[in-house]
């Protein structure tokens, strides 16, 4: 029995790209059908805007105008294509609802949910919680609600954002991140070895994994 692929995956709660790249990786896989290959997926954390204040109160269009300098027009196009972009992957993205704040609490929160082994399912929550429902993801509070539905204990993940104890490995990430060269989000790693950058399409992911499983099996005989 071979052990299974192992994809790392650097991305941000706050990126529209990482969750339409996961739902382009889902899809790739889910086209391989029964010759798709086991795979293990670890997040790890990455802040895209390091800038970004923790409560901005105002819409994205006033957040990218405003903080990026970038014509309403603009950006109004630009989030125009990203929801069409999204709406092809399944998903129903609300840009003005979206609450802009530092992730880094959130960061600590998955790191807490990889030792629980719940960390996918945390993933999928935050990053709905973001685009879809306008949550706020960096109110302790808050975070704690999204733990607990997916079914972490409540007071252990609050224990956990209250002292900091991640803190620390969300900065390793971030510096991991660094050392591979890693300016932008999502980027895949497959098994320590291939890069694949941005929300490339479902095809594209099932070719790298099949390409992956086959290089496996051909050393394996």
């Amino acid at each position: 029995m071979t052990s299974p692929i192992k994809i790392d995956i650097w991305s941000d709660i706050a990126c529209p790209w990482c969750y339409i790249g996961k739902r382009h990786l889902e899809e790739g896989l889910a086209a391989l059908g029964d010759d798709a290959p086991d795979v293990e997926i670890e997040y790890h954390s990455f802040e895209l805007s390091p800038d970004t204040p923790l409560d901005f109160e105002g819409s994205t269009v006033e957040y990218l105008a405003e903080r990026k300098g970038m014509p309403v027009e603009r950006v109004e196009q630009m989030l125009e294509h990203v929801t069409g972009v999204a709406a092809k992957a399944g998903l129903d993205y609300h840009f003005e609802k979206v609450a802009h704040t530092k992730t880094l609490k959130a960061h600590e929160l998955l790191h807490f949910a990889k030792a629980h082994g719940k960390q996918l399912e945390l993933k999928e929550r935050l990053l709905k919680a973001y685009f879809v429902e306008g949550g706020r993801v960096n109110r302790i509070d808050e975070l704690v609600v999204f733990a607990s539905e997916v079914g972490l204990d409540a007071d252990a993940a609050r224990e956990a954002l209250e002292s900091g104890r991640y803190a620390a490995d969300v900065q390793a990430d971030i510096a991991q991140a660094g050392a591979y060269g890693i300016n932008g989000v999502p980027f895949f790693v497959f098994e320590g070895k291939y890069g694949v950058s941005g929300a490339q399409p479902a095809e594209v992911f099932g070719q790298v994994l099949t390409q992956v499983a086959g290089e496996r099996d051909g050393a394996a005989a």
